[in-house]
């Protein structure tokens, strides 16, 4: 029998492989997504963006070679004259491509910073839209914060790399192909060679490095995923946490998620420190020896002053951009990085998948069976056995037992938010398997224990099954779901905002809302899954004339655990251990005297016993 698998260990729900690949493949993937046909209009950018950074990479050479002529016009070898005019005329020219040479990349980035951010767009709506398309088991095991982090970084880490491979890396070494060229026609091969052995052993220093580096970065990104998404974990459950005085506790557990990211963030930035270091001793032992051959030169009278001013300036030119090649080169290391954590959330299949050839379910009647179910979760020993029912049109069945005992289990196989490991699930005939997911579960609409709201209007949580719908559509929406009269005795009426998760709202005003929604969306079939359960017996017999209401002429699934809110069910199927052990009308199980009349027996004498304390 197939089991739900989970990849994923316990010890770490949060993890997400990364995406096989390094900084080649990232480099293939963020040219894939240039080229896509959403970003087509930033082409043209794209192209003059290049082009304006290769212009800027010719004038940085080119411009100490004409301060250094300006200078040799101005302090002539031998006995001649100084002409100073002709001096100032190419300083001025010097200063002049100097400033060009700078605003350029200021211009470029200008000009691509749209690109950019629409790119990130784009791969980020990507990421969230199939985020959102995996399976349940995929969010029920992961926290939103550090899921979202893992969106976050890899959209980042598309900037971080077209501006630093594109901008940075390429420009550095296409300007150091023209300096070793201009130095070595202009002035002394061994300069060439000095610049670029010096560049070599800079560079390979720092690839070494920044690999160790690097390690420490990613331990430090999962001390802080780890520690983000504690904190948003014990924010977002504050009231869990005040109801049990534990905010000590969590305030401790808070604190030991941040020493941990403190200790690895700590090991990171000596980490850098190492590099900046090595970095610092090679760079200005190449800049000493060149200074040293360069001085030698003007001795012996084969170059200027001028020349030794152009040699240097053309150097430190150089030189500048590789103080930032070895940050770049970490950013495009941990930008790899993050970039294959966001390809990884891509590449993750969905265990509950359309078919090839799934067909839309159309004008659903509500007919819904099961022929002998069977699904187990992965780790329990509990499923689903061999249940089987048939419920025709405009019907109403109730699933009924101790916790566990897989009633709601049955209910997200309806919704297939999983698949059966055995039997078949179908709705008007049709295995659900064979239906698109979409159109499934707009023939159903779910009330659940605990209606969860956006932090939005009331208005805006109930039109959320249908954004199109009218004024009046709402209104008769509220007033069948009997709210209408408390959304308009509030001080904002319908643009009363509720707060996080519906928190200003009490539990019987949020199931109404719930209510209020699916009546709205007008399914076919309806799903109440221990829709009141959580209500005292004031609100949950308000709250019960509106489930009557709302499951008028539809075919109704109900899990309850108050047998007295399913008494005028067609069939009640009693679960144990995942199999259906009675069914049949409320009559005929109490008259049986089984499972089912024993529940109902000890209900009522806790209500009975309620009532007489009460």
């Amino acid at each position: 029998m197939r089991r739900m698998t989970n990849p994923h260990t316990a010890a770490d729900p949060d993890k997400i492989e990364s995406a096989d690949g390094g900084i080649g493949v990232s480099i293939l993937r963020i040219l894939k997504l240039l080229a896509r046909p959403e970003l087509s209009k930033w082409r043209p950018i794209m192209v003059i963006a290049i082009l304006v950074t290769l212009a800027a990479s010719v004038l940085e050479v080119v411009s100490p070679l004409l301060l250094g002529h300006a200078i040799n016009k101005a302090v002539p070898e031998g006995g001649e004259a100084a002409a100073f005019g002709a001096a100032a005329v190419w300083l001025a020219i010097g200063i002049g491509v100097r400033f060009l040479a700078a605003a350029l990349p200021q211009a470029r980035d200008w000009l691509f910073s749209p690109v950019s951010q629409d790119a990130q767009r784009v791969a980020s709506v990507d990421a969230f839209g199939h985020a959102q398309s995996l399976s349940l088991n995929f969010h029920q095991t992961r926290r939103t914060g550090a899921l979202n982090r893992v969106i976050e970084r890899g959209a980042s880490a598309i900037d971080y790399l077209i501006r630093f491979l594109a901008f940075n890396i390429g420009p550095t070494f296409v300007r150091l192909i023209l300096a070793s060229i201009a130095l070595g026609v202009a002035y002394d091969y061994r300069l060439s060679l000095i610049a670029v052995f010096t560049i070599i052993i800079y560079v390979i220093a720092t690839v070494i490095i920044t690999e160790w580096r690097v390690r420490q970065r990613r331990r430090m990104n999962e001390a802080d995923t780890h520690f983000r998404a504690t904190s948003v974990d014990i924010l977002t459950n504050f009231e869990t946490v005040k109801s049990f005085a534990a905010e000590r506790r969590e305030t401790g557990r808070f604190n030991d998620a941040m020493r941990t990211y403190n200790l690895r963030y700590v090991d990171a930035v000596r980490s850098m420190y190492l590099l900046n270091a090595t970095q610092a001793l090679i760079m200005n032992g190449g800049l000493l020896a060149v200074l040293v051959l360069s001085a030698w030169n003007v001795i012996q009278g084969t170059m200027l002053v001028g020349d030794l001013t152009a040699v240097m300036l053309m150097l430190l030119s150089l030189y500048a951009p590789l103080n930032i090649l070895g940050w770049a080169w970490r950013e495009i290391k941990q930008g790899a990085v993050d970039l294959e954590k966001l390809y990884g959330l891509l590449a993750m299949k969905t265990e509950v998948a359309d078919a090839p050839d799934a067909m839309p379910l159309s004008k659903p009647e509500g007919h819904v069976e099961f022929r002998d179910v069977a699904f187990h979760h992965e780790g329990r020993a509990v499923g689903v056995q061999g249940v089987s029912f048939d419920l025709l049109p405009g019907r109403k069945i109730a699933f009924v037992g101790t916790s566990g005992a897989g009633k709601s289990t049955l209910l997200k196989l309806l919704f297939r938010f999983y698949d059966v490991d055995d039997g078949r699930v179908l709705v008007d005939g049709q295995d659900v398997r064979s239906l698109t997911q979409e159109s499934l579960r707009k023939a159903l609409g779910l009330v659940p224990q605990d209606v969860v709201l956006f932090n939005d209007t009331v208005r805006a949580n109930i039109a959320y099954a249908r954004p199109d719908a009218s004024d009046e559509d709402l209104r008769d929406a509220a007033r069948r779901a009997q709210l209408l009269d408390f959304i308009e005795s509030l001080p904002e009426g319908w643009n009363t905002r509720v707060g996080e998760r519906g928190l200003k709202l009490s539990g019987g005003e949020k199931q109404r809302v719930g209510i209020a929604r699916v009546i709205l969306a007008d399914p076919s079939i309806l799903v109440l899954d221990e829709a009141t359960s959580a209500l005292d017996s004031a609100t949950e017999a308000a709250v019960q004339d509106a489930l009557d209401e709302a499951a008028e002429g539809r075919t109704t699934l109900m899990v309850a655990h108050r047998l007295s809110t399913v008494k005028s069910a067609d069939e009640i199927l009693v679960l144990d251990a995942g199999r259906v052990i009675e069914r049949g009308t409320h009559a005929d199980l109490l008259s049986k005297g089984g499972k089912y009349a024993d529940m109902w027996e000890r209900q009522a004498k806790s209500a009975e016993i309620a009532l007489t304390t009460g």
